[in-house]
Formats: structure tokens, sequence, C-alpha cells
């Protein structure tokens, strides 16, 4: 079993577990960068720059020049200024499918503590929003270790939840915007099931809110989180189900082929309409299947804090 199945099999259950797997995917991800063509990446999560010459050799690791023949030198605190703000989702839809341990909301959480760990070694802040109906979360930024023991028990109780929420992706977008006090890079984990806003005359209104984020300045990267087979794809059998709406708890039940036609017409509008807006806000706009492991969520990431930093 590889260790991306590993990963989409683990039922996180206590803190202990998602700090445990957070470290092994960032582990496992810059083994990979060393054996990749962007090697060079690897640099930034060893907390090191390459030695220009002439400057000071004081803070020269001389242990890395030893193994590689390159002098680094090491990066301090004062080196690394990134604010990054997680914003998630968390509405019903987002623990789907609920016959998996791999929902859309376990990979969320895996993805975001993940991305934490990289903060963390980086030295970079970082906070966390959360909503349903409302915005429940909207945490200061810092670098702790005390204040990323705190994000992480909000990620297991966002985990755990299991009442049912309804999605109001518009307006509590529009709030944490205003909330967020300086410019940050700002991560969004959400499905965008805002049974409103797929809507087409109230597509225009989420449009705005996430236009609202990039007006105050952030840098923003959206991972448009889906279970691909089922809700992208459709693949059902021919044969009657029934469907439940995971956030009203309407039931419908017909056979999957008599609408699957029309279903993929609507979301596959729906998500072209999402990306086309994000590409015209310049707003990082990315797919993130939850069976695909998490290389799809590091490496953007990796490659926008390089552009933030310029």
């Amino acid at each position: 079993m590889n260790q991306s199945n590993i990963f989409q099999e683990a039922e996180i259950k206590s803190f202990e577990q998602l700090d445990l797997l957070a470290r092994q995917v960032v582990e496992g991800f810059i083994i990979g960068l060393h054996k990749s063509p962007f090697h060079g990446f690897s640099v930034e999560f060893a907390e090191h720059r390459i030695y220009n010459e002439g400057e000071s050799t004081r803070n020269i690791d001389w242990k890395v020049y030893a193994r590689t023949d390159k002098m680094f030198s090491k990066k301090y605190e004062e080196e690394t200024n990134l604010r990054c703000h997680f914003i998630l989702d968390i509405s019903s839809s987002m623990y789907f499918p609920k016959e998996q341990k791999n929902t859309k909301m376990n990979f969320s959480v895996l993805a975001i503590a993940s991305l934490i760990e990289l903060l963390k070694r980086q030295r970079d802040a970082f906070s966390l929003s959360t909503f349903d109906e409302e915005v429940k979360i909207h945490t200061a930024s810092k670098s702790s270790v005390t204040h990323k023991n705190m994000i992480y028990l909000h990620l297991l109780q966002a985990l755990q939840s299991q009442a049912q929420k309804k999605t109001n992706a518009i307006q509590c977008i529009h709030e944490i915007a205003e909330n967020i006090p300086k410019r940050s890079l700002v991560v969004i984990f959400s499905d965008m099931f805002d049974t409103e806003a797929i809507h087409s005359e109230k597509q225009e209104k989420l449009f705005e809110a996430l236009q609202h984020l990039k007006f105050n300045k952030h840098e923003i990267l959206f991972f448009h989180v889906v279970d691909q087979k089922q809700e992208v794809e459709f693949q059902f059998e021919n044969r009657p189900y029934l469907f439940i709406d995971m956030e009203s708890g309407n039931e419908l039940k017909f056979n999957a082929s008599q609408v699957k036609a029309h279903y993929l017409e609507k979301i596959n509008q729906f998500n072209k309409a999402l990306k086309l807006r994000c590409q015209q806000y310049q707003i990082d706009y990315i797919t993130a299947p939850i069976d695909q492991g998490f290389k799809q969520i590091l490496m953007p990431y990796l490659i926008k804090r390089a552009k933030v930093k310029k």
C-alpha cells in the first residue's frame, strides 16, 4: 500500500494522530522534492538559503556543506514574515462521502495541518477561520507551538462534528475578508456547495465575495475540494438510488441514469464559471480531488509562497 492510500484510509481521532500524519505528509513531500526537478524548493523547508559571496560566514551551516559541498546560510525568524490565513468550509456537504473514512473534511483537515507544519518549519505565522451558515472561528495570526496546537484542536472539532449544517459561503467570505487585518496568503478549502450560489442568478454574489478577498490585497489559493468520481463524474450504477441532501436532509429516489446528463451539465457549468472568475480575479484555483494525495496541495502552496516572498 502506498503512502497516499495510508493517509486516505486514516480516520483521524486524536490530536497526536493529526500531528503525526501531518509530519509524515510533509516529510514524504520533502523527500520527493529531493528526487524531483523541484529540488531547489526543498532548501526553503530546511530553513536555509543559498550563501551569497561576501556575506558573513557565521551563519553558514557547515553540516549541510559537509553533506552537499554547497554553502547555505541558516535562516532566522526575522527573515520570514509570511502570514497565512486558512478558511475552512465546515458545512455538512464537506463530510461527503459518509460511507468512507476519507471524506472531503478529513482530506481538508489533514491538508491544512500539513501546510501548518510547513509554515511552522518556515517560521511563518498562520491563522484559521471556519464557516457554515455563519463564521464559527476566526483566530489571530501567530507562529507559536501553542497557537498551532490550538488550531489543530479546532480542526479536530470540525472533523468530529455531526450536526446538519447548511452553507452561507457568500456572507461568510465577506465577513472573513473584513476581519483579516493585514495582507496575507489566504488558503481556502471548500466544495462551494452553497445551494443558493449554485443557481446561476446567485453565482455573481459568490464571485463578488471571492473578489472581496482579492480587493483587500490578499494573495489567494482556492482549493476546490471534490469527490471526483461521484460529485464531478457522477459515477453511479444504472439502478435506483436514494439521494439525501446532507445540508437540508431532503430525499430523492430515482435511477441515476435518468439525471446524469442534466447533473453533469449543471455541475460542469458551475465549476467552469467558478474557475473562469478566479482566473479573472487572479485567484489561484486548484481542483483538489480527495483521492489524489497531498502533493496537489503542498506544491501549489510552495510555488505561491515563493512568489509572495519576492
